[in-house]
């Protein structure tokens, strides 16, 4: 074998020892990760969610819509599709619409993929080699000797050309850890969107069928004073009656009428509401009618264990995944302070013929390392680190901050979903003792026994009495579905097992 043909084998045999002996190394010194690792913040140490201990179920009212007994179930799990236990088709129907057509789910959705994507581009640009082909031709002039005449040549250039930032301290790989820590941020924020979304509709819907339950009984109220009214016209008319009893309930007619247009606008706009949620104009919404006698009440009600409704909750989690990635750019600054090893390699071949460009007689290769320390840059790495460890301390007290906003708000619903059912239990006492008042002043004015003024005075009572009731109805139905949202929505699918984050919503 000829002389160049060794030493050309033997050098290539050099640079693959060489490499190899780089990888080995690499792979050596990359267990090496300065920086905190983050670990899950720890439960909160409390027993319950509110100062006195919460009765094991509401009060009962018999005869109400609204007025089943709920049961608190302790450590009770919610299904996906809590919004079912309404039993109300129409209800599941516009949900259902709602999560494949709104707009704000799918923003989320794409927010989440962005973060998927740029998560992949930065492990394919940090954590592997980057491998370029260069191919080139150039037409050059040069000076051959010094004085002589110039030459005029094509070279023609192919090569590859490898490079590898050599995570000696972890760096790369804590902006890993940081950019995986955002894709989890953004898949609970799409989890967080999907529970906001089914709980709005829930609660528009709800207050769209208190309003309509207090049109009804405002026009019933209305036809009821207008029989009245016509009764007491035909008194004055026969002089058993006096004018100023005519006016009294004319007036109390309009006004009573006067209430409808402001109870219409907000029928209206609930379901303007109701078709924005779903993803269509108002115009075009074709949204089904929701009636109070519509909605059944959930008759037991899961409540989580605190230590749980942190693990549930997806305002909680994704507050926790920005305290994660907070901790990750905290080992990114720190790696900053150390060296930073890069190695290149690059192999190819030069000609001045194009045809010769692969024939072997012009193979070039080279292998380099750099190493940069950072020496002196006025205090700037050091200050951007206790930056990153500045913004920790911010992502920590948000996460806590969260926590107790989480607390509050499921304290607040067990509050609500006890005082709302006593307080349904009063309205409803309270509208049948007005409606039998009612029911004896009229008979009695009707008699004669009664001017118009305790008639007026007992409609007035009724009037509000009905509308109290409609509303404390309504109150109930959004108390639990309040319930649900602050405990975090349903976390379980209907084996029982933890939903999939990620496309949950489609």
């Amino acid at each position: 074998m000829p002389d160049g043909q060794m030493r050309t084998r033997s050098s290539r045999l050099r640079a693959t020892v060489t490499l190899a002996s780089a990888a080995f190394v690499a792979v050596f010194l990359s267990s090496c990760m300065v920086g905190p690792n983050f670990r899950e913040p720890a439960a909160p140490d409390v027993q319950g969610y509110t100062e006195s201990p919460v009765p094991a179920q509401t009060a009962e009212v018999p005869g109400s819509p609204a007025g089943a007994a709920q049961r608190f179930v302790t450590n009770g799990d919610i299904a996906a599709d809590w919004w079912t236990l309404f039993r109300s088709e129409a209800l599941d129907r516009l949900i259902r619409r709602s999560l494949d057509e709104s707009p704000t789910l799918a923003a989320a959705e794409a927010a989440l993929r962005q973060a998927q994507e740029n998560l992949l581009a930065a492990r394919g640009a940090l954590l592997v080699p980057g491998v370029d082909a260069n191919a080139s031709a150039a037409r050059e002039k040069s000076v051959v000797a010094a004085g002589s005449s110039a030459g005029i040549f094509n070279l023609y250039n192919a090569s590859v050309n490898v490079s590898y930032a050599l995570d000696v301290f972890g760096g790369n790989r804590r902006q890993i850890e940081s950019l995986q820590a955002l894709v989890d941020y953004q898949a609970y924020q799409l989890r967080a969107a999907h529970l906001a979304l089914t709980s709005n509709v829930v609660t528009a819907a709800v207050r769209e069928a208190s309003v309509r339950a207090q049109i009804a009984a405002t026009n019933d109220i209305v036809r009821a004073q207008e029989k009245q009214l016509e009764l007491v016209t035909r008194q004055f008319r026969l002089g058993a009656a006096s004018r100023l009893g005519v006016l009294t309930l004319s007036s109390q007619v309009a006004q009573t009428r006067a209430t409808l247009p402001g109870l219409e606008r907000e029928l209206v706009q609930t379901r303007n509401q109701l078709a924005a949620l779903s993803g269509r104009a108002p115009s075009d919404a074709g949204l089904p009618v929701l009636e109070l006698e519509g909605l059944t009440l959930p008759q037991e009600l899961p409540v989580s264990l605190p230590s749980a409704l942190v693990r549930q909750r997806p305002d909680i989690r994704a507050a926790e995944a920005l305290l994660h990635q907070a901790s990750a750019q905290v080992g990114v600054a720190t790696a900053n302070l150390y060296p930073n090893i890069t190695l290149s390699a690059s192999a190819g071949s030069q000609a001045l013929q194009l045809h010769r460009l692969f024939d072997g007689t012009g193979m070039v290769w080279s292998l380099g390392a750099g190493l940069v320390q950072p020496l002196f840059h006025g205090g700037e790495l050091q200050a951007r680190r206790r930056a990153a460890v500045a913004a920790y301390d911010v992502a920590a007290a948000q996460y806590r901050s969260t926590v107790l906003q989480a607390f509050q708000n499921v304290a607040d619903a067990l509050t609500a979903l006890d005082t709302d059912a006593r307080a349904l239990s009063a309205q409803a006492q309270a509208e049948s003792e007005a409606r039998q008042n009612l029911q004896l002043t009229t008979r009695q004015f009707e008699l004669g026994g009664a001017s118009s003024l305790p008639l007026l005075i007992a409609q007035q009572q009724y009037q509000q009495a009905r509308l109290l009731l409609a509303q404390a109805q309504a109150a109930r139905y959004a108390d639990t579905a309040a319930l649900f949202q602050a405990l975090g929505g349903g976390w379980y699918d209907a084996a029982g097992n933890e939903r999939a984050v990620v496309g949950s919503s489609r």
